[in-house]
């Protein structure tokens, strides 16, 4: 996530999950810890059993609240506002761990005379483009930096490059006032910047009170200092927003201020969605990088140089000095000994970004039908995504589609049972895509690794052989790999020499010719191209062509033969070092010369991590150091030095350039050096704050006729809509409405409203209710419950409702698609689309079926429906 790369240098969780048990204070939000990661929140209840003061911030009354010393409901979409008010609270109290702030972030440095902020433009940043819709960031940089050619294209790719930290600004070349006192000093613009962010406005935006914020800020924000730390945990009730890298680094600016980066009990944890969602970052299932974070080269700008390619992300100062080592070992991965330096180590084989090619631009050109054909695994988007009838019907434009799973899904079959089927929207008959449904083997009828919420990679064996000809992903790729190789060899063609060059030469075992995972792994691990070795960790890689390896930050998980770290199951510590294996290099706090004081002793006894050890003359402690181990406190760079060597003794984010957290970003992100309130792209009230803006102007709204808006606010839609998930059923439920104990469990899609909004629509527990959106219709069960809250806002009520999304209309259990009433949008950095704050209308009673569902959704547009009685 870009909001935690740009903050620190990493796109990954700062500390582990054992780690809670040793914080003051944890505040979750965005996330129902106790439901969808019940196994972490152990360590929740262990840090409560402690002493610490656990606060949960969300819409919706659950168990994490119920296991919560606080719980504060709030509008859903407001919650920059509110931790806006927080980092206030802490500017305005002096409540920031000032020791910590001085020296290990960019508070002191200057920014440019032209730089104007949100405050001083009414919503908007310098370089804005009304043109081009977009940023042009050269103002938000440094005063006195040297800068580089920007890194992405902002026309084209995505933001998940800068999950690794900025590279525009060049070594340590900037301006600074370490007094603080300046006011273009980094510290003084951001409390200029957030000095609007009340208690009042809290209370007029998200509807908490007063009393109830400063009970959170007073709870949280005395969790900091030498002596204690406190934890955030967020999960996708954070990312799934038009803003949502920006809520992030609200919590980053709110961590960094309290000094809780890189400290025992302290940190962001960031909580995955599923198995093994860090992993699909770190090697990436995403269309704009490489393993490792390195960003996808871009026709024409990237095209012909792997020099020019180097020269671009490489970074003069930090870690990312060493760009071209890892680039290069990742190429030689790929392509072995026909990688060689005559060719560039085959970079120009590396497939080339053209434009936006994530899940949602495919679908917009799929809609269009310039789509031919499409693989579908592990993923469900005739029910799991956004605006999922819109996502349907783009599948009748396909000329092939296969999906592999372990049972057959609604994308399987959209052509076949979908509700635009029923409704006569699509006709069987008249949809050619031709659908190969391929039996997949579960998790537990294969071996491999899940890379978790802590970057914590786990080797897990295989239980049981899976079923007939279902077979396991490593199966299927390289056998389809295979099969295009020999195709190619037998018709040579210059345009497949990427593909010939591939290796592709793993150890198949049994009858079905299964790959050895643990090669892969070896693969990704690296290893000595002239012994083939492997090597011990990613200081060893080269960028001469000696070295291959398939991911650098995993690098270190393999370290010789027969030790496969992941496979560790000894914990020795409290932070876990003996389980599995947590890039990089087995850290498990991230950033951790933070722990220590700028002359290398702990903070405190009670808060000691990582520290100096002055007779042996290196770092020592707990934890692996995240720094070199050899490098003195007091160390001062030569004014020449380059790499590592040009951070300081006291600089612990040693991915960033200037070797310090990031309170304000100076290069990365598409939408702002520092997080602003915007409205959601649907809400039922203005900016208050800045009423010339209403949402991110950044953010992509994709409207059009098969992805309409509401107006915001909307009298047609006048109820806010959240989704969420629960621990009974997983993501689209692909993977448990078809299991018959789960099913059970939840046997039915239901809606939480409020006692309040039941009595004023005549709706009881238990009974049907209509929802729809500009985009949909579906019906559920109404679970009128009183865990869900109306807010007042500015003296206007306002009502939100909530819709759990695992259901479809195949399994032991059906029911609607909430994922039906979601837009289609892009957040700027990364397009992750809005699902947790949209509006709605809420109807008694159930949904027509068939054509008159059309009917009924238009009647609500045209905002012509009368309420119904059961």
């Amino acid at each position: 996530m870009p909001g935690l790369g740009t903050s620190f240098g990493r796109g990954g969780a700062t500390t582990s999950l054992q780690d809670l048990s040793h914080a003051d204070a944890i505040l979750i939000m965005g996330s129902s810890m106790a439901e969808n990661h019940p196994v972490g929140f152990q360590w929740v209840i262990e840090a409560r059993e402690r002493g610490a003061k656990i606060i949960h911030v969300d819409p919706r009354f659950n168990r994490t609240s119920a296991m919560s010393d606080i719980w504060v409901p709030l509008r859903a979409g407001s919650d920059i506002v509110f931790l806006g008010a927080l980092i206030n609270y802490v500017l305005q109290n002096e409540k920031d761990f000032r020791e910590y702030v001085a020296h290990y972030t960019n508070a002191s440095i200057l920014l440019r005379d032209d730089f104007k902020d949100t405050e001083d433009l009414d919503g908007f940043f310098s370089g804005w483009d009304p043109e081009k819709q977009q940023y042009e960031t050269e103002s938000w940089a440094y005063r006195g930096a040297r800068l580089k050619k920007d890194i992405y294209k902002r026309s084209k790719g995505g933001g998940h490059a800068q999950d690794r930290g900025g590279e525009k600004i060049q070594a340590n070349e900037f301006e600074q006032d370490k007094t603080l006192k300046d006011p273009r000093c980094v510290y003084q613009v951001l409390k200029r910047h957030f000095s609007r962010y009340t208690p009042e406005m809290v209370e007029r935006l998200c509807g908490v009170s007063q009393s109830d914020f400063y009970k959170v800020a007073e709870t949280f924000c005395s969790a900091s200092g030498p002596e204690k730390t406190a934890a955030i945990c967020y999960a996708v009730g954070w990312t799934q927003h038009s803003k949502g890298v920006q809520l992030i680094r609200a919590a980053a600016i709110l961590q960094l201020l309290l000094g809780n980066i890189g400290r025992p009990g302290g940190g962001i944890l960031a909580l995955r969605g599923h198995a093994s969602i860090q992993g699909s970052t770190d090697i990436p299932t995403l269309y704009d990088i490489l393993p490792g974070y390195l960003p996808m080269p871009y026709f024409e700008e990237d095209s012909d140089s792997i020099t020019e390619y180097i020269q671009e992300h490489k970074t003069d100062a930090g870690w990312w000095a060493n760009f071209d080592r890892y680039i290069v070992s990742l190429l030689k991965s790929y392509y072995g000994h026909a990688a060689t330096a005559a060719n560039e180590f085959g970079f120009n084989w590396l497939p080339r970004l053209t434009g936006d090619h994530s899940h949602i631009g495919y679908w917009i050109e799929m809609a269009k039908g310039n789509v031919e054909g499409l693989f579908v695994m592990g993923q469900n988007p005739a029910v799991g995504a956004p605006n999922s009838r819109m996502e349907r019907k783009a599948m009748a434009k396909l000329k092939w589609l296969v999906v592999r799973e372990m049972v057959e899904t609604e994308t399987a079959t959209f052509w076949l049972d979908s509700p635009e089927v029923s409704r006569g929207e699509l006709r069987p008959e008249d949809i050619e895509t031709e659908v190969f449904l391929f039996p997949a083997a579960g998790h537990v009828e294969k071996e491999g690794c899940f890379t978790n919420t802590q970057r914590l990679n786990q080797f897990h064996e295989k239980a049981i052989d899976p079923p007939g000809d279902a077979r396991s992903e490593t199966w299927f790729m390289y056998h389809l790999g295979r099969r295009l190789k020999e195709k190619s060899k037998a018709n040579p063609n210059p345009d497949n020499a990427g593909l010939d060059a591939l290796t592709w030469d793993y150890t198949l075992a049994g009858e079905i010719r299964e790959p050895n995972v643990e090669e892969v792994l070896q693969e990704i691990n690296g290893r000595s191209v002239v012994d083939g070795k492997l090597v011990s960790g990613y200081k060893e890689l080269k960028n001469d062509g000696s070295t291959s390896c398939g991911c650098w930050i995993y690098s270190g998980i393999f370290p010789s033969a027969g030790e496969n770290l992941a496979r560790k199951r000894e914990p020795r510590d409290f932070l876990g070092h003996g389980w599995g294996f947590a890039w990089p290099a087995d850290r498990r706090i991230l950033y951790n010369r933070a722990s220590a004081r700028p002359d290398g002793a702990p903070w405190s006894e009670r808060k000691k991590l990582v520290w100096w050890d002055m007779e042996k003359k290196k770092w020592t402690g707990t934890d692996v150091p995240d720094f070199t181990a050899t490098k003195a406190p007091d160390y001062v760079p030569p004014k020449a030095a380059q790499g590592d060597d040009a951070l300081g003794g006291d600089r612990p984010f040693i991915m960033q350039p200037e070797g310090m957290g990031r309170l304000f970003v100076p290069s990365g992100l598409r939408d702002g050096p520092l997080p602003a309130h915007y409205e959601p792209l649907e809400s039922p009230v203005h900016n208050e704050l800045y009423p010339r803006l209403e949402s991110d102007p950044a953010a992509k709204r994709l409207d059009s006729p098969q992805n309409p808006y509401a107006n915001s606010p909307d009298e047609r839609f006048p109820y806010v809509l959240s989704t969420y998930r629960l621990t009974e059923h997983h993501t689209a439920g692909g993977m448990s409405r078809y299991l018959s104990h789960l099913a059970e469990l939840q046997p039915e899609m239901f809606c939480e409203i409020s006692p309040q909004l039941a009595a004023e629509l005549g709706i009881r527990n238990r009974s049907f209710v209509t929802i729809a959106t500009p985009r949909g219709i579906i019906e559920a069960r109404a679970l009128v419950t009183s865990r869900i809250k109306p807010l007042k806002l500015d003296g206007k009520t306002v009502h939100q409702v909530t819709l759990p999304y695992h259901w479809g209309y195949k399994g032991l259990v059906k029911g609607s698609s909430a994922n039906d009433l979601i837009a289609l949008s892009q957040e700027p950095n990364v397009r992750i689309m809005e699902t947790k704050a949209l509006l709605c209308n809420v109807l008694p009673g159930p949904m027509e079926h068939g054509p008159k569902a059309l009917e009924e959704l238009a009647q609500v547009m045209t905002g012509h429906k009368e309420r119904r009685q059961e």
